[in-house]
């Protein structure tokens, strides 16, 4: 499994290793989750290199992994069946009557775990793949013997249309991705794909226009989520305080009660809708939602609580596109603290390039936002984009001056200057009442982390 310590590939090699599968794997880079890994039996090797695949009878690699890759090279060289991660949980998806698969440009991982803690909650011997981790699974996968299945669905280069949905949920549908998409109308027509492709009903947010539009025009069984009434599961806000918020939840306008979720945002009570129907159409009882609901204490990294410091709060949440940190950091700034410091890390040159506007408009939300340097990730910077390009847009920003042919090698060493460049600015810059958010679908949370260990220290 090359990048086997990625966020999609982990929850297969959980489930493949459950099923007995011997399982080895190649990463760049030394995190907790390689760990994990290595705790199953798998061999890790780090880096990808030709010689890392003899022995393997089958190769899967992620989106991650470049065309060049040498090993993916040696992969495709060597006869030996080699398919794309996305594939691969294709066919793990057919193994189950009720996979429920969750999509959206916004909150598949938070639906996603809402959805699994709730069954978990029930006592259905579910399997997931989760794009997180969720603490009541003890990590992002999970193998079961039930027939149902919670499966994030990823619109990115349209891997979802490679699974088999029974329920295919949308929560959302908006412009991401364009280096692939292109335009909005291309997101919307792979979305009615995907919803095309379910065996049994849809879930969507009967709120969501783009939605409503990816879905005209297929005939099947539709069940809507929203705060409009009309919805078949609907909700009213009565009370938000710190992380929790409390509403009055309807089916089919009838009331369910009251429930609370202890994620905060109006999106999350959005997501809990999802969840909800989800879970709801697969048989589970509306006791074993609220306490699913009151169990859920977010997936890591969405709005994850890493330490508190002197009065300092540190939270790390995966936030990377316009729409999500104009969400998370205005639910942070309806909570009790006296700044919010946001702390970015711009995720791929054409993402920063295409939405630089949107990314100024969110990030101008936060009383001081600190950027990183651009975490490439599959790119090379073709679009000589840089940091600093974002960092003036904004006001009072703080960003760190890195020569650009030294960022375009994207090396750890420059990446680890940078984060210390970052976490020295929060220690002589932060103080009691603060809420310190580093955001990101990368590695930012290694700020967070370090900040958190300084701060003790001192």
């Amino acid at each position: 499994m090359m990048g086997i310590g990625g966020s999609g590939m982990y929850p297969l090699a959980q489930i493949l290793h459950s099923q007995g599968y011997e399982l080895s794997g190649s990463d760049n880079n030394e995190t907790e989750t390689l760990d994990a890994v290595r705790k199953m039996g798998a061999k890790v090797y780090m880096g990808q290199a030709p010689g890392n695949i003899e022995g393997a009878e089958l190769i899967v690699y992620s989106a991650a992994i470049m065309p060049d890759n040498p090993e993916l090279v040696a992969a495709k060289a060597s006869g030996i069946p080699t398919i794309e991660r996305s594939e691969l949980l294709g066919l793990v998806t057919t193994w189950y009557d009720n996979a429920i698969c969750i999509s959206g440009t916004h909150g598949k991982t938070t639906a996603s775990s809402m959805t699994t803690q709730i069954l978990m909650s029930e006592g259905v011997d579910l399997s997931c793949v989760i794009g997180g981790k969720l603490k009541a699974i003890g990590g992002s996968g999970r193998a079961g013997k039930s027939d149902v299945m919670v499966c994030e669905s990823c619109e990115f280069v349209d891997t979802f249309l490679k699974l088999s949905p029974d329920i295919a949920v949308i929560l959302n549908v908006d412009a991401d991705h364009l280096d692939y998409f292109g335009t909005l109308e291309n997101i919307i027509k792979s979305f009615h794909k995907f919803a095309s492709m379910a065996s049994k009903c849809l879930i969507i947010n009967g709120d969501d226009a783009n939605t409503l539009k990816a879905v005209e025009g297929i005939d099947k069984e539709t069940i809507t989520f929203g705060f409009g009434e009309s919805n078949d599961f609907s909700a009213k806000i009565l009370d938000k305080k710190g992380l929790r918020t409390d509403f009055e939840l309807f089916e089919r306008g009838q009331s369910c009660g009251v429930f609370s979720i202890f994620v905060p945002g109006e999106h999350n009570v959005l997501n809990a809708l999802a969840a909800v129907a989800s879970a709801r159409y697969v048989g589970v009882s509306y006791e074993g939602i609220r306490k699913g609901l009151e169990e859920f204490r977010g997936a890591m990294r969405r709005f994850e609580k890493i330490d508190e410091v002197d009065g300092i709060t540190i939270v790390d949440d995966y936030a990377h596109h316009p729409s999500e940190l104009e969400a998370t950091l205005k639910a942070a700034k309806g909570l009790d603290f006296d700044r919010v410091i946001a702390v970015f890390q711009p995720f791929t040159y054409s993402r920063t390039e295409l939405l630089m506007d949107d990314f100024v408009k969110a990030l101008s939300i936060a009383d001081v936002c600190v950027l990183t340097d651009i975490f490439g990730s599959r790119e090379k910077n073709t679009h000589h984009i840089y940091t600093e390009m974002l960092g003036e847009k904004i006001d009072g920003c703080v960003y760190f001056d890195t020569p650009h042919e030294i960022v375009d090698m994207q090396t750890n060493e420059q990446k680890e200057k940078n984060f210390g460049q970052v976490t020295d600015y929060l220690l002589e810059n932060t103080k009691e009442g603060d809420l310190v958010m580093t955001l990101g679908c990368g590695d930012a949370y290694k700020i967070a982390k370090k900040f958190a260990k300084r701060l003790r220290e001192r």
